[in-house]
């Protein structure tokens, strides 16, 4: 007997359904994949069926196409594999299945390598051109070595010799076609949620300018155009660019950050370039630069403002050119690089004072992303604040389950100087300080409980006029009581009197309102 094995496969030339054996066709010395011990019909039907045990949450019916040019061996092939409930289709002829590649759309193809007019080869691949998910199993009586590796090479997922050793062999094998489509769909949805996650439901808001902004990165993700993401610092710039990365044709290759500001001149250039081994002191070793880490991937320049100019004429030739030379090398290195920068400046007009290359200006600025700042988003601070809250609310033995109205008015009428990040250490703090399972406005700093806007944020906001109006009045109560005891320097006699209060009802109101005199 002989065998013929890749890749962990194994096909026999022996047929015991008929009772004898028939001269082997090829003689290929066996390797040891999991297979081989059980190329006898009592073996290969054990381990048939301890796959099907092992496996028996991925047994899905599938649909196969079956194509031969002896109607005998589809015959029996879609009797076996009928029985196991998958569904075929079978023809004995090369042209008329790559019709029924189009109109049958099956998840699984057993072919005949040798046919007449169009062989298993162009069969295989047109079944990849129409969907790269199918699996095709090559079952040929005329194989050598050469055919096994051009078809495996060419994308098949099995290769099989005829005679088959028994139909067990052939429902292993399609069985584990079916398991392989099992796992890749699995795969598929669990990356699905994942890359949304990853691309926009970190970067969160719902008022217009951020849906705006929304639009835009999703159009701008689905070309390689250099992108410029403006904004104040906190605003999410390194979010975005993530966002862009996600959601375009590179999502599976790398994101390479890089924060410009964060480097002495003297070690960006080798961050970005890399260097040779010895090329100056200390570089003990050769080490890639961020550029060639990027390859084929998206490279973020966090604060490209700060780069130095010596440094931007290197980067923009970079650019042009695909192409980078270490520091120390002679070589050029080919790259292809997908450039995502970001900046709370306005290099424009740095351009014009001669602080930055315009060259490089219209290079990195295709397209542009602003981010508004937090003060102009009212409506999205209170989804961020519940946002954090989530976060951090359960990382307590009394977890902490929301945010009372008052102070989601407050925290909507303060200016958040620090943006996203400034909110989101505000809710950090306040779930690390707060008694019950609700933040309160005595939970928030005070600055921020001193400071706002009362009526600004409420107007993003679609309230009923009375709930509008009740919010207004906690929040400008907040923001009135804090300033009085700063005028009086605590002092709650001259507070109350300025107010034309009691001191009693002066009491009151800072402790409904959580402040501490």
């Amino acid at each position: 007997m002989s065998q013929m094995t890749l890749g962990g496969r194994v096909a026999s030339s022996w047929e015991p359904d008929v009772g004898h054996r028939r001269p082997a066709r090829v003689g290929v010395t066996p390797s040891l994949p999991w297979t081989s011990c059980c190329h006898h019909p009592m073996l290969l039907n054990l381990c048939y069926g301890l796959f099907r045990v092992g496996n028996r949450r991925g047994s899905a019916k599938a649909h196969l196409l079956i194509v031969d040019d002896e109607p005998d061996v589809i015959a029996n092939w879609a009797r076996v594999l009928g029985r196991d409930g998958y569904s075929c289709v079978t023809t004995t002829d090369g042209e008329r299945a790559l019709a029924l590649l189009e109109s049958e759309r099956p998840e699984i193809v057993l072919t005949d390598l040798k046919m007449p007019r169009v062989d298993g080869m162009q069969v295989l691949a047109r079944a990849l051109e129409i969907d790269p998910d199918v699996l095709v199993i090559i079952i040929t009586g005329q194989g050598s070595v050469e055919s096994a590796v051009q078809a495996m090479r060419a994308g098949a997922f099995d290769y099989l010799l005829k005679p088959l050793s028994s139909n067990d062999a052939l429902r292993l094998t399609v069985q584990r076609a079916v398991e392989r489509r099992r796992l890749v769909a699995e795969n598929r949805r669990l990356r699905e949620p994942l890359a949304p996650r990853i691309g926009f439901d970190n970067v969160i808001g719902k008022s217009p300018t951020m849906i705006a902004v929304f639009d835009l990165v999703q159009k701008a993700a689905r070309s390689d155009a250099n992108i410029l993401i403006q904004g104040e610092s906190g605003t999410g710039k390194e979010l975005i660019a993530r966002a862009i990365h996600a959601n375009s044709r590179r999502a599976a290759q790398v994101f390479v950050p890089l924060d410009c500001a964060a480097l002495p001149d003297s070690l960006l250039e080798s961050e970005l370039f890399g260097h040779e081994r010895g090329a100056f002191t200390g570089a003990d070793r050769t080490k890639p630069g961020m550029i060639e880490v990027a390859d084929r991937g998206t490279l973020f320049l966090d604060e490209i403002g700060e780069l130095p100019l010596a440094l931007q004429a290197k980067l923009l030739r970079a650019l042009q050119e695909r192409q980078i030379r270490r520091v120390g090398s002679t070589k050029f290195l080919e790259v292809d690089v997908r450039l995502v920068s970001a900046t709370n400046r306005d290099i424009a007009e740095q351009a014009r004072k001669g602080e930055f290359r315009e060259e490089l200006l219209y290079r990195v600025n295709v397209i542009t992303v602003s981010l508004p700042p937090l003060r102009e988003r009212g409506a999205d601070v209170a989804l961020l604040a519940h946002h954090f809250l989530r976060r951090y609310g359960r990382n307590r033995e009394q977890p902490i389950t929301g945010i009372e109205p008052e102070a989601i008015a407050v925290l909507e009428t303060y200016d958040w100087p620090g943006h996203v990040r400034e909110l989101q250490n505000v809710v950090e703090r306040a779930c690390a300080l707060a008694d019950g399972p609700m933040i309160q406005v005595r939970d928030l700093p005070a600055h921020v409980r001193g400071r706002g806007r009362p009526a600004t944020s409420l107007l993003d906001r679609d309230l009923p006029l009375a709930e509008a109006r009740e919010a207004w009045l906690q929040a400008f109560a907040d923001q009135y009581l804090t300033h009085l005891l700063h005028r009086h320097g605590g002092n709650i006699s001259q507070a109350a009197k300025t107010a034309g209060i009691d001191r009693k009802t002066l009491h009151r109101l800072l402790s409904k309102h959580g402040i501490k005199p």
